[in-house]
């Protein structure tokens, strides 16, 4: 069984331009997104989904940088881009995630790979639009879902926001289980798509990131803890919703 996390990436994000470009402590968000992930003990592939406009090729680079591979599809119909990079790469399950996520956490994410394998589950999500089962914050947000069940998806999904969010259609026709925290941590943010989002990341990254990626939710929490302070830098801001 080949699994492959597959991150979405564009450089035309509309809140932030170029977000996953921006530096943080020396490299860029995409990179520290990258180093992360490839901290899972159970990924075979890492590959970067971006679009074949020419303001995403430095995305590109900057993958094959990280050595990772690259696909490159549309940049409307996201759930074809998924489908083609899975197809492309052989994969048998895939593990989703988007390149807004420099804080996301590998001992999450290879728990909720294990407890997709075990489980006979289509979809196992710690995210989703349902906020009740929400308990994660949004920015380690981990989608696993068999090649079948995208096949099926890209081939059925008609509606405009099935086609441009990915995991839509899978969440209204197939079964679904939500990888829940002990502790509801869903009331912090920690993704990227404004400037206090940054600043939140970049102050968390200041206290923690020592040239490593050796901390991770917990160890988030505790600074916040010792800090609640931080917390109020974004937490005013809005998640976008899927229209």
């Amino acid at each position: 069984m080949k699994i492959g996390v597959i991150i979405q990436a564009r450089m035309g994000s509309t809140r932030l331009p170029g977000k996953i470009m921006k530096d943080l402590k020396g490299k860029t968000v995409l990179e520290h997104v990258i180093e992360r992930v490839k901290q899972s003990k159970y990924i075979d592939d890492i590959i970067i989904a971006t679009t074949i406009h020419n303001r995403d090729s430095i995305i590109e680079s900057e993958a094959l940088k990280c050595g990772v591979k690259v696909f490159r599809g549309s940049e409307d119909d996201v759930l074809s881009r998924y489908y083609y990079a899975a197809k492309e790469n052989d994969l048998d399950v895939i593990v989703r995630i988007t390149s807004d996520c420099p804080l996301i956490d590998s001992k999450i994410l290879d728990e909720i790979i294990q407890f997709y394998t075990k489980s006979k589950y289509d979809i196992v999500s710690n995210a989703g639009s349902d906020l009740i089962n929400r308990t994660y914050p949004r920015g380690l947000d981990i989608e696993v879902f068999s090649y079948e069940v995208l096949k099926n998806s890209f081939n059925q999904a008609s509606e405009k926001y099935q086609r441009e969010h990915v995991t839509p259609y899978i969440y209204e026709n197939f079964s679904v289980a939500y990888y829940k925290s002990d502790v509801d941590y869903s009331v912090y943010r920690l993704t990227l798509d404004t400037d206090e989002d940054l600043e939140l990341i970049a102050t968390i990254y200041e206290y923690l990131y020592q040239g490593k990626h050796d901390f991770y939710l917990r160890d988030i929490i505790q600074l916040f803890k010792k800090y609640p302070e931080l917390t109020g830098i974004n937490a005013h801001i809005e998640q976008k919703k899927i229209k």
